[in-house]
Order: C-alpha cells, then sequence, then structure tokens
C-alpha cells in the first residue's frame, strides 16, 4: 500500500477551530504503453499491476486475444513504462490509433472502439443471481479497499462468483480498475464465464463493451449507469444492476437473471 498512496501535509479547518495536520493522497502515476515497438498510449493510474493493466487493456481494446499471443512482456515501474511484444509483430496503422492519449479512465477512458465492438457477441449466459447474494458481495466489495479507506480517492472493482469476491481490483480510474482483473484472467488463465463484476464507479457504454468482450452476464454497481450505458447492456444481454445502497437496488436490464 505505501507505493500507492503518499502523505502530505494539509491545513484542516472545522467552524470552530483550523489544524495542520497530515493526510494520506491516492498516487497518481502516468503508464505509457508500447506495443511492438510503437507507443500506443498514456494511462493515468495507480502504480500497481501494471502489466494486469497493459494486458487487460490492450484486450479491452482488440488488440490482444489471448495469453498465446504474447511474446514478452517488460515491465519498468521507474519509467512508468510496459513494453509488450506478440508473436506476430504486426504494427498497427497510425491512422486507426492516436499515437498518444492520455486519460484518467474516468472522464470516458480510451476511446478506440469501432469494428470489434460491433463483432462482440450477445451475452447468452443462463446464469441467476438472488436478491440475498447482491447484497452478500456488495457488502464483502465495500471492506475490500484500504486505500480507499485510507484516502477516499480510488475506485473498487471485483471478480465474483456467486457467493464471494475471487479478484479484488483498485485504481483510480474505474475503467483501469476493470482492465486490470481482465489482464490477470487473461494472464493466469481464469475463465469469465458466469462470473459476476462489481464496480464502485457509473457503469458507462465502455465498461458495458469490456464486459461484453469477456461474456460476463452481470456487472454491478455502488453507482448508477449512463443512458448509453443501459441501452449497451439490455443490446448485448447483460443484467446491469446498479444504485445497491442499505437494502435496495435497481435492475435496468435483463431481471431475469435477478431470483
Amino acid at each position: 500500500m505505501e507505493t500507492d498512496v503518499e502523505k502530505f501535509p494539509v491545513v484542516q479547518y472545522t467552524k470552530e477551530d483550523r489544524s495542520r495536520i497530515e493526510k494520506v493522497v491516492a498516487r497518481e502515476f502516468l503508464l505509457t504503453i508500447f506495443l511492438n515497438g510503437q507507443e500506443l498510449v498514456t494511462l493515468l493510474c495507480s502504480p500497481k499491476d501494471l502489466n494486469y493493466l497493459a494486458v487487460g487493456f490492450l484486450a479491452s481494446e482488440g488488440l490482444l486475444k489471448s495469453k498465446d499471443e504474447i511474446k514478452k512482456i517488460e515491465v519498468d515501474d521507474w519509467k512508468g513504462v510496459v513494453r509488450l511484444e506478440t508473436k506476430g509483430g504486426t504494427k498497427h496503422d497510425s491512422g486507426y490509433l492516436p499515437k498518444r492519449l492520455i486519460t484518467s479512465g474516468c472522464g470516458g477512458g480510451a476511446a478506440f472502439y469501432s469494428v470489434a465492438d460491433a463483432a462482440t457477441p450477445k451475452v447468452e449466459s443462463q446464469m441467476k443471481i438472488s436478491v440475498d447474494e447482491v447484497f452478500g458481495l456488495v457488502k464483502e466489495f465495500q471492506h475490500g479497499s484500504q486505500i480507499y479507506l485510507s484516502t477516499h480517492g480510488v475506485h473498487s472493482a471485483a471478480f465474483c462468483d456467486r457467493q464471494s469476491i475471487l479478484i479484488f481490483s483498485e485504481d483510480i480510474g474505474r475503467h483501469n480498475a476493470i482492465d486490470k482483473i481482465f489482464g490477470k484472467c487473461l494472464l493466469e488463465d481464469i475463465p469469465t464465464e458466469n462470473r459476476v463484476i462489481i464496480s464502485s464507479g457509473r457503469v458507462s457504454s465502455e465498461i458495458l463493451h469490456k464486459v461484453a468482450k469477456r461474456g460476463i452476464p452481470i456487472i454491478i454497481s455502488i453507482s448508477a449507469p449512463t443512458s448509453l450505458g443501459v441501452k449497451v447492456a439490455d443490446n448485448f444481454g447483460i443484467t446491469l444492476i446498479g444504485s445497491v445502497r442499505g437494502k435496495k437496488f435497481d435492475v435496468y436490464t435483463n431481471d431475469w437473471r435477478v431470483s
């Protein structure tokens, strides 16, 4: 956790007084990804699990299909660089990919989506989840991030079965937190079918595209979705659950999976 946060002196005010204290702040890190020697993107992220982030990002963008395509991954934590080479070594047309795109993954995320998204198949899973299971997973999720409890400056994501969290991830960007999960799944051959994703952030269309590509049928968020997020979830056959607070939640699409 030490590398994920920094401490700063602050002046704290109340109605009655002010005092000088030290606060813990989530660390913001610049990561540049090179694919087959070509500079592809610079992400603003948390400095942890950079190999998972790079692989998950490339998979989400349709630039990496499986672990078998990877020839070599080099991570330079000091310079903030991940270099990934594929066995084919194909360089992508610079007209298709911008040379450099800086994003936190919160405002809009990287936007390379095009033909690859149209080819994403609809999620046909018959998986169901109960109301009690939704509340149980969210309760476990909300106690998972020590960095959030310390800083309130990161997003969290989790990869679950119906009973428990299998992978927990956090990052300053909600897109990054999910890409780290999918990168780990790809590198460690963890199946993603009939699983659940939980996110602390709003569910936008980009998030739904990432989830659909992994064939995940259910996404749960503590926050709310965007209008396009709801439409994309419906089109892909994904059950979108949002605004899980207290003893209630909203199911926006494909409510037949909630029993």
